[in-house]
């Protein structure tokens, strides 16, 4: 069973800082509802690159996993496939795109795979509701930290004033 979620928005701060803050999974735990136990290797994001990472409340410790499949800085395009509890993958294809005037637009598709058989089904029956609520979430939370981000770089005064 599969299932496509694919919020987009808006972010007033330029496409270089939604692309650092996605490129730099150790600060993640920042704004996304995720812990950052480690990533292999360690550093900015490379084709390849595993995330390890905890979500839920801090005594349950569900175990996350990311890997960068694809990486287009050029373009500000990234892929990578995620391993969440219960057997659920996601497969996120993200991209930004400058909208100039220190604007950009965030795309993100999500590709949730389920396991097959009545284990499937029961996971998407309890989680169908999150499914589009999920991704647009965790875009949200990326928008709110680079437009902080941003707001704040731009209120220091350069070493020229």
């Amino acid at each position: 069973m599969k299932y496509t979620s694919c919020p987009t928005d808006v972010v007033n701060a330029p496409v270089e800082v939604v692309w650092t803050l996605l490129t730099h999974p150790e600060g993640w735990g920042n704004f996304y509802n995720v812990r950052i136990t480690a990533a292999d290797p360690a550093g900015p994001a490379v084709q390849g690159q595993t995330v390890f990472a905890e979500a839920g409340p801090e005594f349950l410790h569900l175990k996350l996993q990311f890997q960068f499949v694809s990486i287009d800085a050029l373009n500000y395009k990234l892929v990578f496939d995620a391993r969440f509890p219960f057997g659920v993958t996601v497969r996120e294809d993200l991209s930004c795109v400058d909208l100039g005037q220190q604007r950009c637009r965030v795309n993100y598709s999500c590709g949730f795979g389920f396991p097959a058989g009545w284990r499937g089904a029961a996971t998407y029956f309890l989680l169908r509701r999150r499914l589009d609520a999920g991704p647009a979430d965790s875009l949200a939370r990326l928008r709110r930290e680079a437009e902080r981000l941003y707001a704040e770089s731009s209120s220091v005064p350069s070493a020229r004033e």
